[in-house]
């Protein structure tokens, strides 16, 4: 196929939104490259939009046998379009009670991190989409998740030290490989993707679908909703921040019994999060605002497990205490 008569790069015009919204211009782009068809396509928009200025990083997961042919393709490709490669290895086996894909989640942005960090990079480029968007939000849905979890995936965050941008979210899936196909870009096609044993991949392959027949054209608005969700959060951090100025922090308990239950909750939530890097479950602060309720005496005990450690009372404030 001529591919001067293919279409343009849908992601061209997302990547210039988001610098509008999120980002100024960088010196030096990172963009998280699987060799798959959505980084594959961010990739090709990233070199075209800031020639010699973008680095292609690959994170081999050593999961698969198919892993070493992904690496193999990256190689091919980031030669073939004059585009600067790094590859990582990391050894991604779960632990017992983790979920395979947390586990290779965490070791894929643990190596993207670092490899950010060696590079000076300004920003670390994701090519998550308005499916993976969608995905998200109902996997939230399914698990009782708040508004963090209803908020889904923001469009830019730091970890580590290092930002990461996720400029595709308003495009799906099906436009970024119908282009890459249209242009003659080769890909490859994770076959981890298609195991219907990971819960994403069964509402990928069964809920989306189903949704799509319901309600077509239906990602722009559970992005809609994601939104409305993550500015409700927000407004609740702002809200928790103010309490937490007036309880302390950590909380004195007497303020804190000040406070309506709701907002107690919510300040208790941000202090966690904020102070500890700790979320406790619907049923733990439940317990928790139950125990400082029943605080009305000076002995009375408050010791709660949340996270790796606890919450208990040393004088007349709360108290984190990491495990040892």
């Amino acid at each position: 196929m001529n591919r001067s008569a293919a279409p343009a790069n849908p992601c061209e015009q997302a990547l210039a939104r988001w610098c509008e919204r999120c980002a100024p211009l960088p010196l030096k782009v990172a963009v998280a490259y699987s060799a798959g068809a959505d980084s594959t396509a961010l990739l090709l928009a990233a070199h075209q939009r800031w020639p010699g200025q973008v680095v292609a990083m690959h994170v081999h997961h050593g999961l698969q046998a198919a892993a070493d042919g992904f690496e193999a393709h990256a190689r091919h490709f980031c030669e073939q379009h004059g585009i600067e490669l790094r590859v990582e290895r990391v050894q991604a086996a779960h632990e017992t009670g983790q979920s395979p894909e947390d586990a290779a989640r965490l070791a894929r942005y643990a190596a993207l991190a670092r490899m950010a960090w060696d590079l000076q990079a300004d920003c670390v480029l994701l090519g998550q989409h308005a499916d993976d968007q969608a995905e998200t939000l109902l996997l939230a849905l399914s698990r009782g998740a708040g508004l963090p979890g209803l908020a889904s995936m923001p469009e830019l965050f730091e970890r580590a030290g290092v930002c990461f941008g996720r400029p595709l979210l308003d495009i799906p899936r099906s436009a970024l490989r119908t282009w890459l196909l249209s242009a003659g870009h080769a890909f490859v096609d994770d076959p981890s993707n298609t195991d219907t044993r990971f819960t994403r991949n069964r509402i990928r392959a069964v809920l989306l679908p189903a949704w799509e027949t319901c309600f077509p054209g239906f990602r722009p608005m559970l992005a809609r909703s994601s939104r409305h969700a993550a500015q409700a959060q927000r407004l609740l951090d702002e809200l928790a921040a103010i309490d937490l100025a007036f309880t302390g922090a950590p909380p004195q308990i007497a303020h804190l019994q000040s406070l309506g239950r709701d907002r107690q909750a919510n300040a208790l939530r941000h202090w966690l999060r904020t102070g500890a890097g700790v979320a406790a479950s619907t049923a733990q602060l439940d317990q928790l605002l139950d125990q400082i309720a029943a605080c009305t005496t000076r002995g009375h005990r408050i010791h709660l497990k949340v996270g790796p450690g606890h919450v208990e009372r040393i004088g007349e404030r709360l108290a984190y205490t990491p495990a040892l």
